[in-house]
């Protein structure tokens, strides 16, 4: 007599399935952190959140850096990178510290308008 061996599932698929899942996932997901380069302690608002577009310029600014759509750079080097904008009504989204002294700011907008870059949105972080 032959004994009969107990039924189970088989689990290749299903473990096929959550790889496939857990691929697309990661795929898939968008990064927010790719376009920040500085940890800000951002003052909050409670005005709404508005979507950010393609040819929109982002600058963070610290106590002690500066960033231009996400990478780390110096004054002079922000200052030769604003003169390439060749839309001046393109968007300038502005992240700055709770702790950056008022001279820094003063700096960075000085530049903005030395190119006479006036749509600007001071970015902040939303109330909860």
């Amino acid at each position: 007599m032959r004994r009969r061996e107990p039924l189970s599932p088989d689990m290749t698929p299903l473990v096929d399935v959550v790889f496939l899942l857990l691929i697309f996932f990661l795929v898939s997901t968008a990064f927010k952190k790719d376009q920040l380069a500085l940890l800000l302690n951002l003052p909050s608002s409670e005005a709404p959140v508005e979507m950010v577009k393609k040819e929109e310029v982002n600058i963070e600014l610290s106590s002690e850096k500066i960033a231009l759509k996400g990478k780390e750079i110096t004054f002079e080097q922000l200052d030769t990178s604003l003169s390439r904008v060749k839309n001046k009504k393109s968007p300038i989204n502005v992240r700055i510290d709770k702790e950056v002294r008022y001279e820094r700011i003063i700096k960075l907008f000085d530049l903005l308008k030395k190119y006479d870059l006036n749509n600007l949105a001071l970015i902040n972080e939303s109330a909860k």
